[in-house]
């Protein structure tokens, strides 16, 4: 255990977040979210960077940690577009995006539950989508990443270690059987090239064929 802990730091560590991240992580701890670690965030920037992405939809605006950590690995001419039903914390997330210099250009800030925005975005349109919030609704946004990722676009789902849960044969709670269930599709589908990447709680990258 010691050995995680300190594996985990070094990994949280190794890629320093600025003040503005810090101050975006601080406020999300205030009003009781759970935003991604700083390695989570940076392996996010990683492949928004790698795959040069320029469309990318985030389920989960929370205070702006994703997403800017997103946004700093996308393409100059790319847009975020964001869905979080809390529209306070989405406006805590405009002020931190502009703060570090995006334009309003660059976001696509949608307030609303994304079982009701994600069907009226474009098919095949995105080239990474994101997914870190209710975890009873990944189901839901998985079959939505299908449609709306082109060939060869990503999906990446936050938090998939369940605060440790899912590694815990005893735990059997809703949600922890619901993100069980769905690492498995994603894990058995033909339609997707997996990996699971064990950086801060969990992201499970999958890239559509």
């Amino acid at each position: 255990m010691r050995h995680d802990a300190h594996t985990r730091d070094f990994a949280d560590g190794y890629v320093a977040e600025d003040p503005l991240l810090t101050v975006a992580r601080e406020q999300a701890i205030e009003v009781g979210l759970t935003p991604v670690s700083p390695a989570a965030g940076a392996a996010l920037r990683l492949v928004a960077a790698a795959s040069g992405a320029r469309a990318v939809v985030e389920v989960g605006t929370g205070t702006g940690v994703s997403g800017l950590w997103l946004l700093r690995g996308m393409r100059p001419d790319g847009v975020l577009t964001t869905i979080d039903l809390e529209r306070e914390h989405q406006r805590i997330a405009r002020r931190v995006f502009a703060a570090a210099g995006f334009p309003q250009s660059r976001t696509r800030i949608i307030a609303g539950r994304a079982a009701d925005v994600l069907p009226r975005l474009t098919d095949g349109a995105y080239d990474l989508v994101f997914v870190h919030h209710d975890r009873m609704e990944y189901a839901s946004a998985v079959a939505a990443a299908a449609r709306l990722l082109r060939p060869g676009g990503l999906l990446a789902l936050g938090g998939a270690l369940g605060e440790g849960r899912v590694i815990d044969p005893a735990a059997r709670d809703p949600d922890t059987v619901a993100l069980r269930e769905i690492l498995r599709t994603l894990r058995d589908d033909e339609r997707w090239l997996p990996a699971f990447v064990p950086t801060g709680d969990g992201l499970m990258c999958a890239v559509k064929r």
